[in-house]
């Protein structure tokens, strides 16, 4: 079964909380937080101040992405505001301390992971998979919500699963942008297990009943 991790980027920032419950009783997995810094993207969006309020108010996991360069600057802080998952772009640092990033956060307890947006390649990501418990593809430009899905990102998706059910087939492989009713077969027929839905989730009139069609049975008999 697939996991489902609406990205609260799409959320009501006034209502958050109630969002965020309403997220709970939907059945979600986990809490997408997209963390942005207007430098490694340009807009800008959380910060740990945000994690730890959400840590406060749900027991879902967070799954937070951090869109910020040079990320190990800031990864243990994320953790300790009470992330459970936090990737880091591979192109935002060099490999050194991307390597480094990956250690500090599982020092701390915490699960990591790396991101590659669209351009990157899949072999760009060979040096870190060791240390990975997700890898998540973007399927747009980072950056903004609502942009269109990238179907021509399936290829990497299924890569890298073949790739880490060698190495860890624990990890997660997880898709974001464009997640929706329709693109999210492509994504599970292609090896992804958590998929990111924001505006998908948050416009959906029956939100529980898109958790459902994300999270229902792989195709082929996966699972």
């Amino acid at each position: 079964m697939a996991k489902i991790a609406p990205s609260i980027l799409s959320a009501d920032f006034m209502n958050l909380e109630r969002d965020i419950r309403a997220l709970e009783g939907s059945g979600a997995d986990f809490v997408h937080v997209d963390v942005m810094d207007g430098h490694f993207v340009p807009n800008i969006t959380f910060g740990m101040p945000v994690v730890k309020a959400l840590r406060r108010v749900t027991d879902l996991p967070l799954d937070v992405h951090l869109m910020i360069d040079k990320p190990i600057r800031y990864v243990e802080e994320f953790v300790r505001a009470g992330a459970d998952f936090v990737t880091i772009h591979i192109e935002a640092d060099q490999p050194q301390n991307t390597l480094e990033a990956l250690d500090r956060i599982h020092a701390l307890g915490c699960k990591a992971g790396i991101v590659l947006k669209p351009r990157t390649p899949a072999e760009a990501a060979i040096p870190y998979l060791e240390k990975c418990d997700m890898i998540l593809i973007m399927t747009v430009e980072p950056g903004f919500g609502g942009q269109k899905f990238m179907q021509d990102m399936m290829p990497k998706v299924r890569q890298l699963r073949a790739w880490m059910d060698g190495i860890n087939p624990a990890c997660h492989i997880e898709v974001d942008g464009g997640v929706d009713a329709n693109t999210h077969i492509l994504c599970k027929e292609n090896g992804a297990d958590v998929l990111v839905a924001g505006s998908a989730y948050f416009g959906a009139a029956d939100k529980a009943a898109f958790v459902k069609l994300i999270q229902g049975d792989f195709p082929h008999g996966q699972s």
